[in-house]
């Protein structure tokens, strides 16, 4: 008898190193800025916030980013989403003003180890724009514990220029040093709306992520989206521009987040989600 019970012991020691990784869901959205002069009419914020909201309740992710976001739509946010917590800060000073590269995650399942913002120009720890930017441009670094299985990863969340190419590369630059030089051998995911797609062109920001280990979640599962993200509000044919990028990381699936959820539109963007295991 108990040598069948050290054996039984012995089976289930050897089956718990096979126990597969936990999965966690992070999703990426450019949640469109709320326009005081109400440039977006029916789709304008007031007629979109409750639909966000229900977007997020619904899909429960680990970790949201958030591109555009003005301080008035987080805290409307911060309202709706007790079990979220928020990191980030408005791109035009560093503190409330302009748009946030904001991070919202789960308090239940994620703990922040650090959370950082970085400017995506030649000097990015001060408010600061590259040359030839149409904007001020950031990426806000979260450093996470996850809570069910104990391991650390980093999620960063961006958005590269809309005017200029060599901002968009620069940009990426900036955030592949904080990946090479910053991160460890942690696992990381980056995501965020880069404006452009994959195949831009020879000079195109992946080819700087490519260098520091970084990988198209898009193309590392069966189950995923090619789907149009920047959705125009249905007034163009669109355009794949809202990514992922991993490092060190399975992807168990990617989505992009085009039903229904109360309204024809949440955002001139669709959200995208991906289905990690650390």
């Amino acid at each position: 008898m108990k040598k069948i019970l050290l054996l039984l012991a012995a089976a289930l020691l050897f089956c718990g190193c096979d126990k597969p990784a936990e999965e966690l869901k992070v999703i990426s959205f450019n949640i469109r800025y709320n326009s005081w002069d109400n440039i977006d009419g029916d789709n304008g914020w007031p007629y979109r916030k409750d639909a966000v909201v229900k977007m997020i309740l619904e899909e429960r992710p680990a970790a949201i980013g958030l591109q555009e976001a003005l301080v008035d739509q987080l805290q409307y946010l911060d309202s709706c989403l007790p079990q979220y917590r928020r990191i980030g800060v408005g791109r035009d000073d560093g503190q409330e003003a302009g748009e946030f590269m904001a991070i919202y995650y789960d308090t239940l399942r994620l703990a922040l180890l650090e959370g950082t913002t970085h400017w995506l120009s030649e000097t990015p720890e001060v408010p600061s724009k590259y040359e030839g930017a149409g904007c001020f441009r950031t990426v806000t670094v979260a450093r996470f514990h996850d809570k069910q299985n104990g391991q650390e990863f980093a999620y960063l969340n961006t958005h590269l220029d809309h005017v200029s190419d060599a901002a968009r590369v620069y940009g990426a630059v900036v955030i592949s040093d904080i990946v090479a030089n910053r991160l460890g051998s942690i696992p990381v995911v980056v995501g965020g709306d880069m404006n452009c797609d994959a195949d831009a062109s020879e000079y195109k920001p992946f080819n700087i992520f490519f260098r520091v280990g970084l990988q198209d979640a898009r193309t590392m599962t069966d189950s995923t989206s090619h789907a149009i993200t920047y959705n125009a509000y249905g007034q163009s044919e669109g355009s794949v521009i809202d990514h992922f990028l991993v490092r060190d990381m399975d992807v168990a699936s990617f989505r992009t987040l085009d039903g229904d959820y109360g309204v024809p539109y949440i955002s001139d963007h669709y959200p995208i989600e991906v289905v990690i295991r650390l």
